[in-house]
């Protein structure tokens, strides 16, 4: 029985130990089994929540949504403002700052109650204009007026326009020089070296140019109660002898206006005293304190002519300028009324007097007529009152 009972426990262990690699390979297959069905039904469970989702999406508009407080319209948002783009001043070119510095003389009003254009030569070569004429050539930052002007012209950091042949400016577009035209016209030398021009300073005509043209207008401003003088344009002219040094012709070049280079002239000095050679000024205040000398050549009127044109010769050319220049200066002196004249009768009847020198005349011989009788009456009245020396005696008759 031993025997068999141990028969039986050995082979029962070794079918028990011949199953579990069976076993083990059966569970392995589920755990596969098991881990590929979720995958497959969630890819087929995503389809079908869809129309469901759907389905409860279209049904919740037929309920009746609960009544809710209107909200208030809101104002559309404005789009973001782009950030602003900062202005580049071109090199050469003075910048807003300098701009707003310079010029510091008052500008003239469009709406002035009285003004009177006037246009005069200054002669570089006399005494009070000869701070813009030296030195010819430059001499380190030292330079004169038209070497200055000329190069500021040919860098196109100032505009200049051209003169007609009528005398008459334009400061319009179409009027614009160009400065290679200014250079071949005038037959300047140049040179054009990596496509700029290159000007040496003793190719500028600057010993040439001994005038200017200087437009300046006088007026009231009623706003100050004040009377000014500013100028308006400069116009550099070019003198050449016609090759026998007899006569000498004279070319006006071009113009420019006088708030487009002032604020240039104010950084440029000149010498304005023989003595003191420390006595210098800005050439911008040259012209603001109007330290020029020039005679007049023309004024705005209504013929449209210059005073070579309706005078007849230089006596009466001279006679005109002296009249123009007396009426300035009157009208300045006088705006508040002549000092020496006043407002009576007697200042009106020696104004009438003035204008009629015969009854001037018979004024004078009724005015003598009158003391003469005046005097001979005092004369007459002191004789009779000496004449009686004795004293009076008056009586008093008593009543008895």
């Amino acid at each position: 029985m031993k025997i068999v009972f141990s028969f039986l426990f050995l082979s029962f262990f070794a079918f028990q130990v011949s199953a579990q690699p069976a076993q083990r390979r059966a569970a392995q297959v589920k755990k596969q089994e098991v881990k590929s069905t979720p995958k497959t039904e969630t890819t087929e469970a995503k389809p079908e929540a869809k129309p469901v989702a759907k389905a409860e999406a279209k049904a919740k508009p037929e309920a009746k949504p609960e009544a809710k407080p209107v909200a208030a319209p809101t104002a559309p948002k404005k789009p973001a403002a782009a950030p602003a783009k900062t202005q580049k001043t071109p090199a050469g070119a003075l910048s807003t700052r300098a701009q707003l510095s310079y010029p510091t003389s008052m500008q003239m009003k469009e709406d002035v109650v009285w003004r009177r254009d006037i246009y005069r030569e200054i002669d570089l070569t006399q005494g009070d204009n000869a701070g813009l004429y030296y030195p010819v050539e430059p001499i380190g930052s030292q330079m004169n007026l038209f070497t200055y002007l000329f190069k500021l012209v040919l860098s196109g950091q100032v505009k200049a326009y051209e003169y007609r042949l009528d005398g008459n400016e334009s400061f319009e577009p179409d009027a614009l020089l160009k400065p290679l035209a200014l250079l071949d016209n005038y037959h300047i030398y140049y040179e054009r070296k990596d496509g700029k021009l290159k000007l040496d300073n003793s190719d500028i005509p600057s010993k040439e140019v001994k005038a200017y043209y200087v437009k300046e207008t006088s007026y009231y401003d009623q706003y100050s109660s004040t009377f000014h003088t500013k100028v308006l344009a400069l116009c550099p002219i070019m003198s050449s002898d016609d090759g026998f040094g007899d006569v000498e012709t004279k070319y006006p070049l071009f113009w420019v206006k006088y708030d487009d280079v002032a604020p240039f002239l104010a950084k440029q000095t000149i010498m304005t005293s023989d003595l003191n050679n420390a006595a210098t000024m800005s050439v911008d205040d040259y012209f603001v304190k109007n330290m020029y000398q020039g005679k007049i050549y023309k004024t705005n009127n209504m013929l449209g002519k210059t005073l070579a044109q309706y005078c007849p010769n230089d006596t009466a050319m001279q006679k005109e300028q002296a009249r123009i220049e007396a009426e300035l200066k009157a009208f300045e002196e006088n705006i508040w009324g002549d000092q020496v004249r006043k407002d009576s009768l007697d200042s009106i009847a020696k104004a009438q007097l003035a204008l009629d020198p015969k009854a001037a005349k018979k004024a004078a011989k009724a005015n003598r007529r009158a003391n003469n009788s005046s005097v001979s009456k005092k004369t007459t009245s002191k004789k009779s009152s000496g004449g009686s020396g004795s004293p009076r005696i008056s009586v008093r008759r008593e009543r008895h």
